[in-house]
């Protein structure tokens, strides 16, 4: 499928939609089974022309487990639940059973890993409001065998329909995509900036807006870990930008007598 928005636009990347399916293509990209991998970091290569397939046994890491749909990943964290607050947060020494886990987390994972689940990524300041944040999530059981990322141009709309469609964008092109999301709408917040991973931004929380009567589009790649991710594959100046399927095909529709033909926005 040609896109409207990307015509008029002119991203560098690919369009990228989610799509979940109950078969991968045969040359899918996959993380190996229980190995630990970064979402969009597959994601970024989607964007640049390949796709990827995801599963209940290969989605990286637990906060990709629960972006991409696949239930609670966070109680299998190394310590549970528990164990994930206080690893966003102020870290793992300082209570006795996150101590205890740190054992078996410095024998067995990378230093990187060991050293965040001691410490903690300090994303947030204090377990209990990641628990909050946890709650608030749409956390979602599967309802599909995969979960596909595949380029826009490269899917069949007789046979398949995204779940998502995602743009990398630069800070004109988010300008541009905020006020194409707003144009034929009552209210000016039909976009969304939620704090949560790169991966949730994408997949979890645009799925929650598929599911409203008016679904709204939502800006990620605000996650500084995934940011680290993809920079080699995408640059440093880009940010994501998902919309239901619903929401793309309205503002598909609305690419034409737009602001997109005229000269502030052919001038930038």
């Amino acid at each position: 499928m040609e896109s409207k928005i990307a015509a008029a636009i002119n991203f560098k990347y690919r369009p990228v939609v989610v799509i979940r399916a109950d078969e991968k293509p045969e040359k899918a990209m996959q993380f190996k089974k229980g190995k630990w991998g970064c979402v969009m970091f597959m994601f970024a290569n989607a964007a640049r022309g390949k796709t990827a397939a995801f599963d209940a046994e290969t989605y990286g890491c637990w906060g990709g487990g629960v972006g991409l749909g696949f239930g609670n990943a966070y109680l299998d964290f190394p310590g549970g639940e528990d164990c994930f607050a206080h690893f966003l947060s102020s870290g793992n020494k300082q209570w006795e059973t996150g101590r205890q886990v740190a054992i078996g987390v410095e024998q067995n994972a990378g230093k990187e890993f060991a050293e965040n689940f001691l410490e903690g990524e300090r994303y947030v300041k204090n377990p209990d409001l990641v628990k909050q944040w946890i709650d608030e999530l749409p956390i979602k059981e599967a309802d599909s065998r995969y979960v596909l990322f595949k380029p826009l141009d490269e899917i069949n709309q007789d046979q398949e329909t995204p779940a998502t469609v995602v743009f990398v964008a630069n800070a004109d092109q988010i300008s541009a995509l905020v006020i194409l999301a707003n144009y034929a709408r009552q209210g000016m917040e039909n976009v969304i900036i939620p704090w949560a991973a790169g991966c949730q931004t994408i997949g979890l929380l645009p799925f929650r807006e598929g599911k409203s009567e008016k679904p709204r589009a939502v800006v990620g790649l605000t996650d500084i870990s995934a940011r680290k991710y993809v920079r080699k594959l995408l640059g440093a100046e880009y940010l994501s930008f998902a919309m239901p399927w619903p929401l793309f095909l309205e503002m598909e529709a609305n690419v034409e007598g737009s602001f997109l033909e005229r000269s502030p926005w052919v001038g930038l």
